[in-house]
């Protein structure tokens, strides 16, 4: 208990997953909490649970696509709190639908996907600094994916984004490092709530089936898993660790890709 004990953390996408999971976490280490999300209903539920649990926490409507509100959100964290020590570029948008191979591929979602998976990292990252400065430093923890580190079969944009949140992240270590804020990225594979899981469709049943199947480890991921990690590097315990990307994948990045049939046909050599 404690290891957030007297800093504020803004976390996007807070108002479900990931960013539901980390918000409740930080919350109960002891952290002030900007829950961030464009969805208010959620994000007023996940707000009135902490604080049901004696956490401290305000909900802030933010449209990661839009500057200005980021600059809001920024603000509320100095307007409520006075300071700002955390903050977890963590929401995204990601659209199956649209987001297709290079040639199918539409100019729109292109643009679209970017300005909300990495120009938003971007605009949060440069108004949180100066802000994280007057306190001496801080910890910035953007959530990349492990698509932004192989090829995909589709989501060529989303990709392509995440690729750059890493770039991004590893340039805002190497510039601010010397001035005491430290940027890491974390790459989950797929990350699931158990909800989800058990009432999954068909379609996504299936593609858990594969997950399973390539993974080193028994299970699917749970937003705690990302939520343990984000503490980790947002608390004292990670102050040598900058400009990493650490993998929360189960392992699916560790192995050679030919692994998983090298197994399902029990070959031995």
């Amino acid at each position: 208990m404690g290891r957030l004990e007297n800093k504020v953390a803004i976390i996007t996408g807070a108002a479900s997953g990931m960013g539901e999971a980390t918000a409740k976490l930080f919350a109960s280490e002891g952290a002030k909490i900007v829950a961030a999300d464009i969805n208010m209903e959620a994000l007023e539920r996940v707000v009135k649970e902490i604080k049901d649990k004696n956490g401290e926490a305000i909900a802030q409507f933010v449209d990661i696509g839009e500057e200005e509100k980021i600059k809001e959100m920024i603000q509320a964290a100095v307007d409520t709190y006075g300071r700002l020590d955390i903050l977890h570029n963590n929401a995204a948008r990601l659209d199956f639908k649209n987001d297709l191979n290079v040639k199918d591929l539409d100019v729109f979602e292109w643009d679209e996907t970017m300005r909300y998976n990495l120009r938003s990292v971007m605009l949060g990252t440069k108004y949180a600094i100066p802000v994280m400065l007057e306190n001496g430093g801080g910890s910035i923890i953007n959530t990349a994916s492990m698509g932004g580190q192989v090829g995909e079969l589709t989501k060529s944009a989303y990709a392509a984004a995440k690729a750059g949140v890493i770039g991004l992240t590893k340039s805002t270590a190497v510039q601010f490092g010397k001035q005491g804020i430290r940027c890491n990225a974390i790459a989950p594979g797929m990350v699931l709530n158990d909800f989800i899981i058990e009432n999954a469709p068909e379609g996504l049943k299936q593609l858990i089936e594969v997950y399973q199947e390539t993974k080193l480890v028994n299970r699917i991921g749970n937003p705690r898993d990302i939520a343990n990690l984000a503490l980790f590097l947002a608390s004292e315990e990670s102050d040598f660790i900058t400009g990493q990307v650490i993998n929360a994948d189960g392992g699916i990045l560790a192995q050679n890709p030919t692994v998983p049939q090298v197994k399902s046909k029990n070959l031995n050599w």
